[in-house]
């Protein structure tokens, strides 16, 4: 099954994440489909959240799932799936 989910870079007490399409059985780091964002928790708020909303769409629509935190992600930026 294809996700989209977190993908951690950064450093000790500065994380940074990319926003990817990836095979639910790949482990957290490893091999992506796609980029389709990032997301800086330690940014002000309206920094924190950036993706690529036509490439969301099109991943849900041919069956991909986001996983919970990156659902609420989206619903942040009131993504409508």
């Amino acid at each position: 099954m294809v996700r989209i989910r977190l993908k951690k870079f950064g450093t000790k007490k500065r994380p940074f994440y990319r926003i990817v399409v990836m095979d639910s059985r790949k482990p957290r780091d490893g091999e992506t489909i796609e980029e389709i964002g990032v997301y800086q928790p330690i940014e002000v708020e309206e920094k924190q959240v950036a993706f690529d909303a036509d490439r969301a769409r099109y991943w849900i629509s041919v069956g991909a799932q986001p996983s919970d935190t990156v659902r609420k992600l989206f619903n942040k930026k009131n993504f409508t799936m």
